[in-house]
């Protein structure tokens, strides 16, 4: 029987890097892609843990960047079996203050883009009725989350499309699971421009982005809905987040996400 076969999108670095080598290391096949320079770096790393790796270099906040991508997994002639949509940014500051081309941007990329790769990836697996999608989601998706406006609202976005893509499908053979992440030890803090708050130099610790990767693959193979990954803290506040006020989200937000005082 041969290896099977993955795409794992943003998998330059930080979670998709590690979703990427959690799939690795069960023997998966690999398509990557990312816009980043350190793509290449990627594969290499992937490489060397076995089995054939992809790297599709494509900017997924454009459309004709998503064609490339799928274009070029096409054209591998491979049955997809497991999809793992997580490219996306973040933007971080007042929503008065923040830049608009930089937003825009971030909402072609963690929705638009999404929207599109999934429209390709669904009627692909169709084909054979078998397949699982991870959705990269954000436990800020259930929250109130001033300086994160917009971000947020994304994955606000991305997770109602991956609860209710999961229903449309629920009599299929493919399943789609969201992965919620909390703040996590990568350089999403650094590029949302927000290194000089609490949840950028410190809350971010609380969860690698191996451990996260790992709880995703093994919700996605266990059929689950979602996951909260990957820090004790984060499942908590996950559980507690539809029961919590919003004027106490957003006042526990804003003081992980406000600059601090210099």
């Amino acid at each position: 029987m041969g290896r099977q076969f993955a795409i794992v999108t943003g998998a330059s670095s930080g979670i998709g890097l590690s979703l990427a080598k959690e799939l690795a290391g069960r023997d998966y096949d690999l398509a990557i892609c990312s816009s980043g320079e350190r793509l290449q770096a990627a594969a290499e790393e992937l490489r060397s843990r076995g089995g054939q790796v992809i790297e599709v270099q494509a900017d997924l906040a454009t459309q004709d960047g998503v064609k490339h991508f799928w274009t070029e997994v096409s054209a591998l002639g491979r049955n997809i079996d497991i999809a793992c949509i997580n490219a996306g940014v973040g933007v971080g500051g007042l929503f008065a203050e923040t830049d608009l081309d930089a937003e825009l941007k971030m909402i072609y990329l963690n929705c638009a883009g999404t929207v599109q790769l999934a429209k390709y990836v669904v009627q692909h697996m169709l084909g054979r009725n078998e397949g699982r999608i991870l959705i990269t989601a954000s436990i800020a998706g259930e929250m109130v989350a001033p300086r994160e406006a917009i971000y947020a609202a994304t994955k606000a976005f991305d997770l109602s499309f991956a609860h209710s893509l999961r229903y449309e499908l629920r009599e299929t053979g493919i399943s789609v699971t969201a992965l919620q992440p909390g703040p996590t030890d990568t350089d999403f803090f650094h590029r949302a421009g927000m290194d000089n708050t609490e949840v950028g130099s410190e809350g971010k610790t609380e969860s690698q982005p191996d451990d996260v990767a790992h709880q995703g693959i093994e919700a996605l193979l266990s059929g689950k809905d979602h996951v909260y990954a990957a820090s004790a803290k984060t499942k908590v506040e996950g559980m507690l987040a539809n029961v919590t006020p919003g004027r106490v989200k957003g006042a526990m937000h804003e003081k992980m996400a406000r600059p601090k005082a210099s």
